[in-house]
């Protein structure tokens, strides 16, 4: 992946994962539509890199992301060398459908826009100092989008709280209502997110793909509906050569060897 296309992310690429750190921090890492429009090109880059089993997206600075930056709303994506490929919606269903899981690693405040990111990733770990909120009500506005990212994670009374008063939680906080999954000192932070990626990156591809899009399917059915689909996904599994492998490995006593078809 090559870093140099991209003008608010930088991109490290360390084994298997693929770290993308927003870097604006002079911006509080704001996020605009060039921002969204270079997020969506890097995810896709790593999505597809079949090296890459997992993503880590954090911020450069104090904050993950500080929400909306509203002096791009206009005029972003015109200076951006890359052809447009979406949306804020289409990013948050980009990392809520990610093929492969998404690390959001919160070392500072999220909040509004920002909040989005952490609620879609398919893991959360902040560090004890950081703060979560949806403050648009303050400014008049509210967290239309990102509703529905936050919806699927938090109870409703908790959210209309959020939404309607507000509310800034501290990670402990956070943690408590399953906003994300996990809140360490910050020294711990780093050893923390890096522990998870190496675990998930030591996972079966191919499983961690079907299951993924499996889940994404499953989270708007009925019950009726979702397990005859999921008994038809894991007939798919099963016929997998990682499935093979893990079998294989599991008898044999020794580690599997994926390649992830």
């Amino acid at each position: 992946m090559n870093g140099s296309w991209f003008t608010t992310l930088t991109v490290d690429v360390t084994g298997p994962v693929t770290t993308l750190t927003l870097n604006r921090p002079e911006r509080r890492n704001a996020i605009g539509p060039l921002m969204v429009n270079e997020l969506l090109h890097a995810l896709d880059i790593a999505f597809t890199a079949p090296e890459i089993r997992c993503v880590v997206l954090t911020g450069a600075g104090a904050a993950f992301c500080a929400g909306g930056d509203f002096a791009q709303l206009s005029s972003a994506v015109e200076v951006s060398p890359l052809p447009m490929k979406g949306d804020y919606a289409d990013l948050l269903l980009c990392l809520m459908k990610a093929p492969k899981p998404v690390i959001a690693r919160v070392q500072g405040h999220a909040m509004g826009g920002g909040l989005g990111l952490v609620a879609a990733c398919t893991f959360a770990i902040a560090s004890l100092d950081a703060k979560l909120g949806t403050p648009e009500i303050d400014v008049g506005l509210f967290p239309m989008m990102i509703m529905a990212a936050l919806a699927r994670l938090v109870p409703r009374r908790k959210l209309l709280d959020m939404m309607l008063l507000g509310q800034r939680l501290s990670a402990s906080e956070a943690a408590a209502i399953g906003l994300v999954s996990k809140a360490v000192p910050p020294g711990d932070l780093d050893t923390t997110v890096q522990e998870l990626a190496r675990t998930l990156a030591s996972k079966s591809p191919a499983a961690m793909r079907l299951g993924l899009a499996a889940f994404a399917e499953q989270d708007d059915l009925a019950l009726e509906q979702a397990l005859p689909m999921l008994r038809g996904k894991l007939g798919e599994v099963l016929a997998t050569n990682d499935a093979a492998e893990g079998l294989a490995a599991f008898f044999e006593k020794r580690a599997p060897k994926w390649t992830g078809r």
